[in-house]
């Protein structure tokens, strides 16, 4: 084996090494550095990794230790200005659904009532596609990040479909469902795409050929969440009969049933390590699982009303809770302790998002705002203003410079900073 070179990632900090085998096929192979701090002793860090990975020898230490300094100084780096109003786009002629960028920022995508989604041009504001063919509400849509060449719409048809995000070309469309799909996700590969539906089940379907690969059954009532694992090896739903499910995507079998939620789940999601994952529920409370063994670690309390959306940042350290008593609050993941708690919304927060350093929450509520806060402070720094009706998506693009949020008004904004 050969290393030809390394590669920066700096959403969750890691150092990739790229290298060949003795067949000449090239591979990739990733060193995460979660734990990374400003504090971080680099000569024990480069002497660590060096003694661990082969691949490295003495003396590649010099560049490792730059690349080091650099995922630091990144760190380091302070916020940006106030965001401020960039576009408003007139997406639909309905409501709008969802809205999701693809991984370089420079593109995303609405679905709407009026059964299209569109792709828009972030830089611009310019609308660069319609992909027009459901029959009904498209509401579920993605990205095949990181490469951003496909997207997948999922509708109230039933169906799911996949298309070229360069040019609009239809390449499948997957039919299984029997009723709505609500939520859909590519692996991290880009191989598989996964759909969950109100009639209980989750299919998984190979991306080349159309096919379903797999049918999970096993739940008594609608999915309404799903998510990959970081390695694409296990899938999460989330459904009404207040149970999460923990599933191989490689034979489509339960690994786990985690019960214990006295309510409908509302979000599930993994953390970047994928060792545990999260679930929020109508039942007011959120809950840490432990992935191999199906354990609940810890039930975060705390909020009077149903939790609607729950999210890791980009290292799992600290997770964030949005619920209808009009509140976010952030916990510490391995403690479960409430570090801050974000007050000023008049109404239900419905989704809730970390900046990609972790520093910044974006909150998305049916008071027709939008707020930006302080993770350790829980301070308000900011409110974006001007939707005429509730904000039900939020997102922010790779580089934490760009926001998009989408609205019952059929407008979405992008604002930068």
């Amino acid at each position: 084996m050969k290393l030809r070179r390394f590669l920066l990632r700096y959403y969750p900090p890691g150092i990739i090494l790229e290298y060949d085998l003795r067949d000449k096929t090239r591979e990739m192979k990733e060193i995460d550095l979660l734990h990374l701090t400003t504090d971080t002793d680099v000569e024990v860090l480069v002497n660590q990794i060096v003694f661990e990975e082969p691949l490295i020898s003495e003396k590649k230490k010099p560049q490792l230790r730059r690349l080091i300094y650099k995922l630091i100084e990144k760190l380091e780096q302070k916020e940006a200005n106030d965001f401020y109003l960039f576009k408003i786009l007139r997406a639909h002629i309905l409501p709008l659904t969802n809205c999701a960028f693809n991984k370089s920022g420079d593109k995303f995508i609405t679905g709407s009532y009026d059964r299209t989604c569109k792709v828009w041009n972030t830089i611009t504001g310019d609308e660069l596609l319609t992909l027009e063919g459901h029959r009904n509400v498209v509401y579920a849509i993605a990205f095949n990040n990181p490469f951003g060449d496909k997207i997948i719409t999922g509708s109230f048809d039933k169906t799911c479909k996949l298309w070229n995000s360069d040019n609009g070309d239809l390449y499948h469309t997957y039919r299984g469902h029997a009723t709505e799909i609500v939520c859909l996700s590519f692996n991290p590969m880009g191989t598989t795409i996964a759909t969950g539906s109100m009639d209980n089940t989750a299919r998984l379907w190979d991306v080349e050929t159309g096919e379903c690969v797999h049918t999970l059954l096993g739940h008594t009532a609608e999915i309404v969440s799903l998510n990959f694992d970081t390695h694409g090896s296990r899938i999460i739903t989330g459904s009404f009969d207040h149970t999460i499910k923990i599933w191989d995507t490689r034979n489509g079998r339960v690994a786990h049933t985690l019960s214990g939620h006295h309510g409908e789940i509302s979000s599930t999601q993994f953390n970047y390590s994928s060792d545990l994952c999260i679930s929020g529920s109508i039942d007011r409370t959120c809950k840490i699982w432990d992935v191999a063994s199906g354990q609940c670690v810890h039930t975060l309390r705390g909020h009077n009303d149903e939790i609607l959306d729950v999210s890791f940042n980009s290292t799992g350290s600290k997770l964030v809770t949005a619920s209808a008593d009009g509140t976010s609050r952030v916990f510490n993941t391995m403690t479960g302790a409430c570090q801050s708690i974000l007050i000023g919304h008049e109404g239900e927060i419905s989704k809730v998002a970390f900046n990609p350093p972790g520093t910044r929450i974006l909150t998305a509520s049916s008071d027709k705002s939008a707020r930006i806060w302080d993770v350790d402070t829980g301070d308000c720094l900011q409110i974006l203003e001007g939707h005429t009706d509730e904000i039900f998506s939020c997102a922010f693009n790779y580089h934490g410079d760009t926001i998009i949020t989408g609205s019952k008004d059929n407008t979405c904004r992008i604002w930068k900073n």
